[in-house]
């Protein structure tokens, strides 16, 4: 069995399935804090030492262990369907990556051609049309996940309920998912369940946002990039998301969940 996109904690605290665009450096540094008492130095996604990770080789048996004996905290955090794709189009599509350079290297010039995207000049801080870029993408990213083509969906916009299945199909069962948009009542929860080496105070937690500053500034507000069209292609790519995470299909403006996450029926649906 095995557990992509899983993180936990060296004192087994609490295990976390990553779901990109999430707050996922926010609750990976709560993690590395709760053990060690400091944050790490850098973004929590490059630390290959301190917490365990499913992409390190040594985590694979402490880890599998602890989720299939279900003997730690389990959970994931999840995020408006409207503003996770938004979001991963300013930071992945427009953006420069910290490492410098374009993210996936022909990515951005195969959408320029293809699809006619434009993602504000060599630097992203031109100005260009956001949101005629924005649906051509959302036109990409709907062919990536329906047909896989011109290349496989990523994980920053394929469906979250998609990478949370995993943990459940390989017998793992969440203790809790929330919200990004309630992150301190959720993260709180999380906690209070838990006994960590190090006390966390969540009001004194910074936001740990590693796509900061790599894009442009979205300059409209959610609902205009969205019109019939590409609200049709949001439903066909992330229908299970907006049933399961009770978020709110007809509005894009409304970036609030309607009701809590109802655990049984996500172990129910995803663990086909």
């Amino acid at each position: 069995m095995s557990f992509p996109g899983t993180w936990m904690t060296t004192s087994e605290s609490m295990v976390y399935r990553v779901v990109p665009k999430c707050a996922c450096s926010t609750i990976g540094q709560i993690m590395y804090f709760s053990d060690h008492g400091q944050f790490f130095d850098g973004d929590i996604h490059d630390a290959t030492g301190g917490m365990h990770k499913w992409a390190i080789e040594d985590s694979h048996a402490p880890i599998e262990r602890v989720v299939r004996g279900h003997s730690a905290y389990a959970f994931t955090c999840v995020r408006n369907p409207y503003t996770r794709i938004l979001s991963s189009f300013f930071d992945k599509i427009c953006g420069i990556q910290r490492n410098g350079n374009r993210y996936r290297g022909k990515l951005v010039p195969l959408l320029i051609q293809k699809y006619g995207i434009e993602v504000g000049g060599d630097d992203g801080k031109q100005e260009f049309d956001q949101i005629a870029s924005f649906r051509r993408f959302l036109l990409f990213a709907r062919d990536t996940i329906r047909w896989r083509r011109p290349m496989e969906p990523d994980i920053h916009w394929s469906a979250m309920s998609g990478h949370i299945s995993t943990f459940i199909v390989n017998g793992g069962r969440y203790d809790n998912i929330f919200f990004t948009e309630k992150f301190n009542e959720g993260m709180q929860a999380v906690l209070n369940a838990v006994e960590t080496p190090h006390p966390v105070r969540l009001e004194n937690i910074p936001r740990f946002n590693e796509s900061a500053g790599h894009g442009p500034q979205r300059a409209h507000p959610v609902e205009d990039y969205f019109d019939d069209l590409s609200m049709h292609l949001v439903y066909e790519i992330y229908k299970r998301d907006f049933e399961l995470f009770k978020y709110d299909f007809e509005n894009p403006g409304n970036k609030m969940p309607l009701g809590e996450v109802d655990l049984d029926e996500v172990h129910a649906k995803l663990g086909d």
